[in-house]
């Protein structure tokens, strides 16, 4: 199994257009401290990536990386489909940018389907351009991400959070899913979280059986987005369980025996600064933070 980290950073990447917090100053003044919204792409057969969660920044993810470049055909991608974890706009904006694609499939579970096309009119208004396919992603059940190999995907809910543009849609527990890569065939998981409300004994059994675990680094602690004055709610008001703190998941993945790292980073969390003394702390529990372009083999 291959995964290609194409974003590591939350919503409005960094730094952000209109934002200049440290976090974003600090990446205007150092280019090597910017950050693409949190992506990765997937190998299934040499010559076939599937992208989860397809971002604003999608063309400059797949510009950034040859193995996703176009050819040896005019028109022929590498890139197969889409997996959506959620149905957030950081999440879903990069379909559009798709379109020109012969054919697009799109993996996404019943409620982010329908808010896609309910209320954004996704199929509406790309079926003229091209083709889109959908398959359902399934909870609890392992299915064949790609008939060319053996990997096989599932979903582990870990949040009813709808985003804002669907606040009236019907509650699901599977409106923000995590990932779960098997490989039959060397024996190997990666379990892909970005985003989590809860850690749940469902995602703590897959985290424990997985290899390799990204998972949502957001805020470093609870009163992060209070104290920065970007929300009046906490990180888990906001619906993403902190790094640190008697909620914090740094001391859940320091127990387990998967290679873990943190993806998702917010703005204004201190961990977009690589001098910051957050990331000792997180060394000594054996826990890393994901950086854009890393490659990692399973």
């Amino acid at each position: 199994m291959l995964l290609q980290v194409l974003g590591t950073a939350a919503g409005g990447g960094i730094p952000q257009w209109n934002c200049a917090c440290p976090g974003c100053s600090g990446a205007r003044a150092h280019c090597c401290r910017r950050r693409r919204h949190a992506s990765l792409a997937v190998r299934t057969d040499e010559g076939r990536w599937y992208l989860v969660n397809a971002t604003p920044d999608i063309g400059d993810q797949i510009e950034a990386h040859p193995a996703l470049h176009p050819g040896p055909g005019p028109r022929q991608t590498p890139v197969a489909g889409v997996i959506l974890t959620d149905a957030e706009l950081d999440h879903t904006l990069g379909i559009w940018r798709l379109r020109e694609a012969q054919g697009l499939e799109i993996l996404a579970t019943p409620p982010v389907r329908r808010a896609l096309d309910e209320r954004l009119r996704l199929s509406e208004v790309l079926t003229p351009y091209t083709g889109l396919t959908w398959r359902e992603l399934e909870c609890r059940g392992a299915r064949p991400l790609d008939p060319a190999c053996g990997l096989r995907i599932s979903a582990v809910p870990v949040s009813a959070k709808r985003p804002r543009y669907a606040a009236g849609a019907p509650a699901h527990e599977a409106w923000v899913v995590a990932l779960r890569l098997y490989d039959p065939a060397a024996g190997t998981s990666a379990l892909y979280a970005p985003a989590v409300a809860e850690w749940s004994e469902e995602l703590h059994r897959a985290a424990a059986e997985a290899d390799c675990v990204l998972v949502d680094g957001t805020f470093w602690d609870d009163e992060e987005p209070r104290r920065t004055g970007i929300s009046t709610r906490t990180a888990t008001g906001m619906g993403h369980l902190p790094v640190d703190g008697p909620r914090g998941t740094a001391a859940v993945l320091a127990t387990l025996s998967a290679r873990c790292l943190y993806t998702h980073l917010n703005n204004t969390n201190p961990l977009v600064d690589p001098a910051a003394p957050q990331h000792k702390r997180l060394a000594r529990l054996g826990v890393e933070v994901a950086d854009d372009g890393m490659v990692i083999e399973l």
